[in-house]
């Protein structure tokens, strides 16, 4: 796959928003192409870490809503705490976290889905993010669950944030990674995201058709993906969402701002910020940490896609981190 030219036609999806968000959705394409291309370049020189490829996630109905697809890990005992992992923009939920899934299931029960309009998630006539923590809670609905710790990775981290405030029952406690409780900032995010959001809203039924048709191109997922290796998944799984779901996306998380209620959470929290990260600034984490009463802290010294190309300093901080929550979780039940 010519990873160059899918970021070249994310450009163009840019363009095609609309002429009044043109430059924006030209460097919404920019970076996607810029983040790709840099992610087939370190798969080339074998940095992929050296993890198995996940199960074939199923296909789930969530009655009302839609088809997700889900991957379901049993944990060690039936009665073990469940997390919840919400995945990051332009991926799947096996992607974004394959490389933690073998040391998760050690101890805890672990869902992850593909959220609407990305991957094998349900399609949709608009994409929102309160849809995404709706159908987050429909997911425990269709599994039987009655609560989670939620995990959230940068956009994961806003629906994570959204399932606590449209549904604080379903949550046990919260993990959130690379994340914001807003991402407008300047005045060039501004003017950027909100161009892009006026542009998206008046093609929004082209953009979902797009969307639709990619989905319907993606084969069903397959135990037999282990056959062909661990590279190979990755970037079948980074194919399975069209670009040109990027510019709404993008669109929605400007719109996305939790600012006023984040310091109400009440469930125990935990923030790992990534300390060079370029794609959500480092400050804006560390105000999401400090705006939650009583959340623990973690860094990770790399950038925004640490949990893949810097997993070795990664993954330990993060799943201390689940541990240190969960643990808090336990003991508040227990008191």
């Amino acid at each position: 796959m010519n990873f160059e030219a899918v970021g070249e036609h994310a450009a163009r999806a840019g363009k095609a928003v609309g002429c009044a968000a043109g430059k924006a959705g030209v460097q919404a394409g920019r970076a996607t192409r810029v983040v790709v291309a840099k992610g087939l370049r370190m798969l080339a020189d074998q940095a992929t870490p050296d993890v198995p490829v996940p199960p074939a996630a199923r296909s789930v109905d969530l009655p009302g809503r839609g088809t997700t697809h889900v991957l379901d890990l049993a944990g060690p005992t039936p009665d073990a705490p469940v997390v919840l992992l919400m995945h990051a923009i332009a991926a799947t939920g096996p992607l974004t976290w394959f490389t933690v899934l073998d040391e998760l299931r050690e101890k805890y029960r672990v869902v992850t889905f593909d959220q609407r309009w990305h991957g094998r998630g349900i399609r949709s006539a608009d994409f929102r993010l309160e849809d995404c923590a709706d159908d987050a809670a429909a997911v425990l609905d269709a599994l039987g669950i009655a609560q989670s710790i939620v995990v959230g990775y940068s956009m994961g981290g806003a629906v994570a944030q959204l399932l606590w405030q449209r549904h604080p029952e379903r949550v046990a406690g919260l993990v959130l990674c690379s994340t914001s409780a807003r991402w407008e900032g300047h005045m060039g995010e501004r003017v950027f995201f909100r161009m892009l959001g006026m542009a998206s809203e008046g093609f929004i039924a082209v953009l979902a058709d797009k969307v639709a048709a990619h989905a319907d191109a993606v084969p069903p997922p397959s135990d037999e993906a282990a056959e062909a290796g661990l590279r190979a998944w990755c970037m079948s799984e980074l194919r399975a969402t069209s670009l040109w779901s990027l510019p709404v996306a993008l669109a929605e998380l400007g719109r996305f701002d939790a600012t006023s209620w984040i310091g109400d959470i009440t469930v125990p929290a935990g923030v790992l910020v990534t300390s060079s990260d370029k794609a959500v600034p480092t400050a804006r984490q560390l105000h999401l940490a400090e705006s939650i009463p009583g959340a623990i802290m973690r860094y990770a010294p790399g950038g925004h896609t640490s949990l893949v190309f810097d997993v070795t300093h990664w993954k330990p901080v993060f799943l201390d981190l689940v541990d240190d929550v969960v643990g808090r979780v336990v003991a508040d039940r227990a008191a």
